[in-house]
Protein backbone atom coordinates (compact mmCIF):
# COMPACT_ATOMS: atom_id res chain seq x y z
CA UNK A 1 0.00 0.00 0.00
CA UNK A 2 1.07 3.64 -1.11
CA UNK A 3 1.24 6.34 0.99
CA UNK A 4 1.51 10.37 1.22
CA UNK A 5 0.80 12.96 3.18
CA UNK A 6 -2.70 15.48 2.69
CA UNK A 7 -1.96 18.91 1.55
CA UNK A 8 -5.03 20.64 1.12
CA UNK A 9 -8.29 19.42 1.57
CA UNK A 10 -11.69 21.05 -0.07
CA UNK A 11 -14.77 19.45 1.29
CA UNK A 12 -14.67 15.97 0.18
CA UNK A 13 -11.66 16.27 -2.04
CA UNK A 14 -7.81 16.01 -1.49
CA UNK A 15 -4.71 16.67 -2.71
CA UNK A 16 -1.59 14.43 -1.56
CA UNK A 17 1.98 14.53 -2.02
CA UNK A 18 4.62 11.88 -1.17
CA UNK A 19 6.91 13.99 1.45
CA UNK A 20 9.49 15.34 1.03
CA UNK A 21 8.85 15.27 -2.85
CA UNK A 22 6.41 17.63 -3.67
CA UNK A 23 4.25 16.24 -6.77
CA UNK A 24 0.51 16.89 -5.99
CA UNK A 25 -1.90 14.43 -7.26
CA UNK A 26 -5.57 14.36 -6.08
CA UNK A 27 -7.60 12.09 -3.97
CA UNK A 28 -10.58 11.11 -2.55
CA UNK A 29 -11.71 8.88 0.80
CA UNK A 30 -12.96 5.48 -0.17
CA UNK A 31 -16.27 4.81 2.05
CA UNK A 32 -16.72 5.84 4.80
CA UNK A 33 -13.52 6.39 7.14
CA UNK A 34 -14.17 7.70 10.88
CA UNK A 35 -11.23 7.88 13.87
CA UNK A 36 -12.13 5.65 16.61
CA UNK A 37 -13.63 7.41 19.13
CA UNK A 38 -13.80 10.52 17.48
CA UNK A 39 -16.04 13.55 17.53
CA UNK A 40 -14.39 15.47 14.18
CA UNK A 41 -16.50 16.67 11.47
CA UNK A 42 -13.68 15.92 9.12
CA UNK A 43 -11.75 12.38 9.60
CA UNK A 44 -8.67 13.91 7.38
CA UNK A 45 -7.21 16.77 7.89
CA UNK A 46 -3.91 18.55 6.83
CA UNK A 47 -1.28 17.10 7.60
CA UNK A 48 -2.28 13.64 8.06
CA UNK A 49 -0.26 10.42 6.34
CA UNK A 50 -2.87 8.07 4.51
CA UNK A 51 -2.91 4.89 2.71
CA UNK A 52 -3.90 4.79 -1.19
CA UNK A 53 -4.84 2.86 -3.99
CA UNK A 54 -3.99 4.52 -7.21
CA UNK A 55 -6.35 5.90 -9.41
CA UNK A 56 -7.99 9.01 -11.23
CA UNK A 57 -8.30 10.31 -8.30
CA UNK A 58 -6.21 8.43 -6.18
CA UNK A 59 -8.25 6.87 -3.30
CA UNK A 60 -7.62 7.14 0.60
CA UNK A 61 -8.21 3.77 2.43
CA UNK A 62 -6.93 4.32 6.28
CA UNK A 63 -5.26 6.96 7.96
CA UNK A 64 -2.04 6.23 9.62
CA UNK A 65 -1.94 7.01 13.63
CA UNK A 66 -1.23 10.80 14.60
CA UNK A 67 1.85 11.81 16.75
CA UNK A 68 0.22 14.86 17.65
CA UNK A 69 -2.45 17.03 16.11
CA UNK A 70 -4.56 20.85 16.73
CA UNK A 71 -7.95 20.45 17.47
CA UNK A 72 -11.19 22.65 18.43
CA UNK A 73 -14.44 22.70 19.07
CA UNK A 74 -16.82 23.42 16.20
CA UNK A 75 -18.39 27.09 16.44
CA UNK A 76 -22.46 25.89 16.33
CA UNK A 77 -21.96 22.37 17.21
CA UNK A 78 -20.77 22.21 21.02
CA UNK A 79 -20.17 18.59 20.73
CA UNK A 80 -18.29 18.03 17.49
CA UNK A 81 -14.89 19.30 16.95
CA UNK A 82 -12.83 20.38 13.71
CA UNK A 83 -9.10 19.15 13.37
CA UNK A 84 -6.99 22.12 11.80
CA UNK A 85 -3.73 20.24 11.23
CA UNK A 86 -2.05 16.59 12.17
CA UNK A 87 1.84 15.52 12.44
CA UNK A 88 3.34 18.86 13.07
CA UNK A 89 6.46 20.05 14.32
CA UNK A 90 5.47 23.44 15.46
CA UNK A 91 2.60 26.03 15.88
CA UNK A 92 3.45 29.80 14.99
CA UNK A 93 0.43 31.39 16.93
CA UNK A 94 0.39 34.76 15.23
CA UNK A 95 -1.00 37.99 16.76
CA UNK A 96 -1.01 41.71 17.15
CA UNK A 97 -0.81 43.55 19.82
CA UNK A 98 -3.02 45.96 17.55
CA UNK A 99 -4.88 45.95 14.30
CA UNK A 100 -6.58 43.28 15.20
CA UNK A 101 -6.18 43.93 18.92
CA UNK A 102 -5.24 40.49 20.65
CA UNK A 103 -7.61 38.71 21.98
CA UNK A 104 -5.52 36.53 24.72
CA UNK A 105 -8.90 34.45 25.88
CA UNK A 106 -8.14 33.14 22.07
CA UNK A 107 -4.14 32.93 22.80
CA UNK A 108 -4.77 31.08 25.89
CA UNK A 109 -6.84 28.68 24.47
CA UNK A 110 -4.81 27.58 21.47
CA UNK A 111 -1.45 27.83 23.57
CA UNK A 112 -3.07 25.52 25.93
CA UNK A 113 -4.56 23.07 23.59
CA UNK A 114 -1.09 23.13 22.03
CA UNK A 115 -0.25 21.80 25.12
CA UNK A 116 -2.94 19.13 25.58
CA UNK A 117 -2.29 17.31 22.05
CA UNK A 118 2.03 17.54 22.16
CA UNK A 119 2.67 20.44 19.41
CA UNK A 120 5.25 22.69 20.16
CA UNK A 121 3.89 26.59 20.34
CA UNK A 122 6.08 29.68 19.23
CA UNK A 123 4.61 33.41 19.77
CA UNK A 124 4.70 34.92 16.46
CA UNK A 125 3.99 39.15 17.40
CA UNK A 126 3.28 40.51 14.04
CA UNK A 127 3.33 44.37 13.04
CA UNK A 128 6.25 45.16 15.25
CA UNK A 129 6.81 48.16 13.13
CA UNK A 130 3.81 49.53 14.16
CA UNK A 131 4.05 49.21 17.71
CA UNK A 132 7.50 50.31 18.00
CA UNK A 133 7.53 53.03 15.28
CA UNK A 134 4.31 55.32 14.86
CA UNK A 135 2.61 53.90 18.04
CA UNK A 136 5.30 53.29 20.54
CA UNK A 137 4.45 55.56 23.23
CA UNK A 138 0.77 54.25 23.37
CA UNK A 139 1.92 50.59 23.65
CA UNK A 140 4.93 50.48 25.39
CA UNK A 141 3.30 49.30 28.21
CA UNK A 142 1.09 46.95 26.27
CA UNK A 143 4.44 44.94 25.01
CA UNK A 144 6.24 45.03 27.90
CA UNK A 145 3.61 43.83 29.71
CA UNK A 146 2.74 41.12 26.97
CA UNK A 147 6.23 39.77 27.26
CA UNK A 148 6.41 39.47 30.78
CA UNK A 149 3.31 37.36 30.79
CA UNK A 150 4.07 35.07 28.03
CA UNK A 151 7.83 34.55 29.16
CA UNK A 152 7.31 33.84 32.36
CA UNK A 153 4.95 31.18 31.67
CA UNK A 154 7.51 29.88 28.94
CA UNK A 155 6.89 30.69 25.83
CA UNK A 156 9.00 31.66 23.20
CA UNK A 157 8.07 34.69 21.36
CA UNK A 158 9.29 36.17 18.28
CA UNK A 159 8.78 39.88 17.14
CA UNK A 160 8.56 40.12 13.26
CA UNK A 161 7.21 42.29 10.41
CA UNK A 162 5.72 41.20 7.62
CA UNK A 163 6.19 44.80 5.76
CA UNK A 164 9.59 45.51 7.03
CA UNK A 165 11.27 41.95 6.95
CA UNK A 166 12.41 42.02 11.03
CA UNK A 167 12.58 38.86 11.92
CA UNK A 168 11.98 37.31 9.11
CA UNK A 169 15.23 35.11 9.01
CA UNK A 170 14.68 34.31 12.49
CA UNK A 171 11.38 32.52 11.43
CA UNK A 172 13.34 31.10 8.72
CA UNK A 173 15.75 29.45 10.97
CA UNK A 174 12.91 27.96 13.03
CA UNK A 175 10.98 26.54 10.10
CA UNK A 176 13.57 24.62 8.92
CA UNK A 177 13.47 20.58 8.42
CA UNK A 178 9.72 21.00 10.07
CA UNK A 179 6.40 20.98 9.61
CA UNK A 180 4.81 24.32 11.15
CA UNK A 181 1.53 25.80 11.61
CA UNK A 182 0.67 29.15 10.83
CA UNK A 183 -2.86 29.89 12.90
CA UNK A 184 -4.67 33.21 14.34
CA UNK A 185 -7.63 35.62 14.19
CA UNK A 186 -7.90 37.25 10.78
CA UNK A 187 -6.16 40.18 9.81
CA UNK A 188 -2.68 39.40 11.65
CA UNK A 189 -0.74 38.78 8.94
CA UNK A 190 -0.30 34.69 8.37
CA UNK A 191 -0.07 34.73 4.71
CA UNK A 192 1.75 37.97 5.07
CA UNK A 193 4.27 36.49 7.01
CA UNK A 194 4.43 33.29 4.61
CA UNK A 195 5.05 35.16 1.27
CA UNK A 196 8.14 36.77 3.28
CA UNK A 197 9.33 33.73 4.19
CA UNK A 198 9.05 32.94 0.76
CA UNK A 199 8.30 35.14 -2.06
CA UNK A 200 7.31 32.35 -4.70
CA UNK A 201 3.83 31.35 -2.47
CA UNK A 202 0.95 33.61 -2.83
CA UNK A 203 -1.37 32.88 -0.31
CA UNK A 204 -3.94 35.39 -0.09
CA UNK A 205 -3.88 38.47 1.41
CA UNK A 206 -6.26 41.13 2.28
CA UNK A 207 -6.63 44.70 4.30
CA UNK A 208 -7.63 45.11 7.37
CA UNK A 209 -11.64 46.73 7.48
CA UNK A 210 -11.46 50.23 8.85
CA UNK A 211 -15.06 49.54 10.97
CA UNK A 212 -14.24 46.78 13.22
CA UNK A 213 -10.51 46.80 12.81
CA UNK A 214 -10.98 43.58 11.91
CA UNK A 215 -9.33 41.02 9.91
CA UNK A 216 -11.06 39.56 7.09
CA UNK A 217 -11.03 36.08 6.11
CA UNK A 218 -8.56 35.26 2.83
CA UNK A 219 -7.52 31.54 3.64
CA UNK A 220 -10.88 29.35 2.79
CA UNK A 221 -8.86 26.04 3.05
CA UNK A 222 -6.50 24.63 4.94
CA UNK A 223 -3.55 24.05 2.93
CA UNK A 224 0.21 22.89 3.37
CA UNK A 225 2.82 24.78 0.91
CA UNK A 226 6.75 23.54 0.60
CA UNK A 227 8.85 26.70 2.00
CA UNK A 228 12.08 27.21 0.10
CA UNK A 229 14.58 28.16 2.57
CA UNK A 230 17.64 29.09 0.40
CA UNK A 231 18.17 29.26 -3.33
CA UNK A 232 20.74 26.43 -3.69
CA UNK A 233 19.40 22.55 -4.43
CA UNK A 234 21.14 21.28 -1.61
CA UNK A 235 19.02 23.40 1.02
CA UNK A 236 16.83 21.77 3.68
CA UNK A 237 13.29 22.22 2.78
CA UNK A 238 10.45 23.31 5.35
CA UNK A 239 6.57 22.98 5.01
CA UNK A 240 3.95 25.16 6.29
CA UNK A 241 0.49 25.06 6.89
CA UNK A 242 -1.69 28.03 6.63
CA UNK A 243 -5.03 28.19 8.25
CA UNK A 244 -8.09 30.28 7.49
CA UNK A 245 -8.70 33.08 10.11
CA UNK A 246 -10.23 31.40 13.02
CA UNK A 247 -12.78 33.24 15.26
CA UNK A 248 -13.43 31.39 18.10
CA UNK A 249 -11.46 28.32 19.61
CA UNK A 250 -13.65 26.08 22.03
CA UNK A 251 -11.20 23.02 24.07
CA UNK A 252 -11.93 19.50 23.51
CA UNK A 253 -12.05 16.44 25.25
CA UNK A 254 -10.76 17.94 28.91
CA UNK A 255 -12.23 17.16 31.84
CA UNK A 256 -12.43 20.92 34.39
CA UNK A 257 -9.89 19.47 36.74
CA UNK A 258 -7.29 18.99 34.26
CA UNK A 259 -7.21 22.36 32.49
CA UNK A 260 -4.98 23.98 35.08
CA UNK A 261 -2.52 21.42 34.51
CA UNK A 262 -1.82 22.95 31.03
CA UNK A 263 -0.90 26.42 32.29
CA UNK A 264 2.66 26.00 32.89
CA UNK A 265 3.00 29.11 35.18
CA UNK A 266 0.06 27.41 37.60
CA UNK A 267 1.41 23.83 37.32
CA UNK A 268 4.56 25.12 38.83
CA UNK A 269 2.53 26.52 41.95
CA UNK A 270 -0.20 23.99 42.40
CA UNK A 271 1.87 21.83 44.57
CA UNK A 272 1.45 24.43 47.34
CA UNK A 273 -1.82 24.43 47.13
CA UNK A 274 -3.34 22.63 50.41
CA UNK A 275 -5.98 20.91 48.67
CA UNK A 276 -5.00 18.30 45.69
CA UNK A 277 -6.24 18.39 43.63
CA UNK A 278 -7.51 22.38 43.73
CA UNK A 279 -9.89 24.05 40.62
CA UNK A 280 -7.85 27.37 42.02
CA UNK A 281 -11.51 29.16 42.46
CA UNK A 282 -12.94 28.49 46.07
CA UNK A 283 -10.31 26.40 48.11
CA UNK A 284 -8.42 28.18 51.12
CA UNK A 285 -4.58 28.56 51.16
CA UNK A 286 -4.59 28.31 47.39
CA UNK A 287 -1.13 29.07 45.66
CA UNK A 288 -2.77 30.22 42.58
CA UNK A 289 -4.61 32.97 43.78
CA UNK A 290 -2.42 33.92 46.41
CA UNK A 291 0.08 34.78 43.39
CA UNK A 292 -2.79 36.49 41.46
CA UNK A 293 -3.26 38.69 44.40
CA UNK A 294 0.32 39.26 45.12
CA UNK A 295 0.71 40.55 41.80
CA UNK A 296 3.36 37.04 40.71
CA UNK A 297 0.98 35.93 38.00
CA UNK A 298 -0.73 37.25 35.70
CA UNK A 299 -4.46 38.05 36.52
CA UNK A 300 -5.31 38.47 32.27
CA UNK A 301 -4.00 34.64 32.16
CA UNK A 302 -5.69 33.49 35.39
CA UNK A 303 -9.18 35.36 34.26
CA UNK A 304 -8.68 33.27 30.79
CA UNK A 305 -8.27 30.27 33.25
CA UNK A 306 -11.81 31.25 35.07
CA UNK A 307 -13.60 31.34 31.12
CA UNK A 308 -12.03 28.03 30.46
CA UNK A 309 -13.67 26.61 33.29
CA UNK A 310 -16.85 28.16 32.81
CA UNK A 311 -17.07 27.07 29.07
CA UNK A 312 -16.59 23.51 30.14
CA UNK A 313 -19.86 23.67 32.50
CA UNK A 314 -21.55 25.58 29.61
CA UNK A 315 -20.86 22.59 27.06
CA UNK A 316 -20.90 19.92 28.70
CA UNK A 317 -23.33 16.95 28.41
Amino acid sequence: MKEAVVVKHTGSHYLLSSLPRWELFPAVLRGKIRLKDSSATNPVAVGDIVQYEDGDPAAIVKILPRKNYIIRRSTNLSRQSHIIAANVDCAFIVVTLAFPQVKLAFLDRLLLTCEVYGVKPVIVLNKIDIIRGEFAAEFEDSLQEFHQIYEAAGYTILELSAKTGEGIEGLREHCKGKISLFSGVSGVGKSSLIKALDPKLEPRTADISSVHLQGRHTTTFYEMYPLELAPDASSALAYIIDTPGIRGFGLVDLKPEEIALYFPEMLSLSSDCRFTPCTHTHEPHCAVKEAVDAGELSALRYNSYLGMLEEYTKYRK
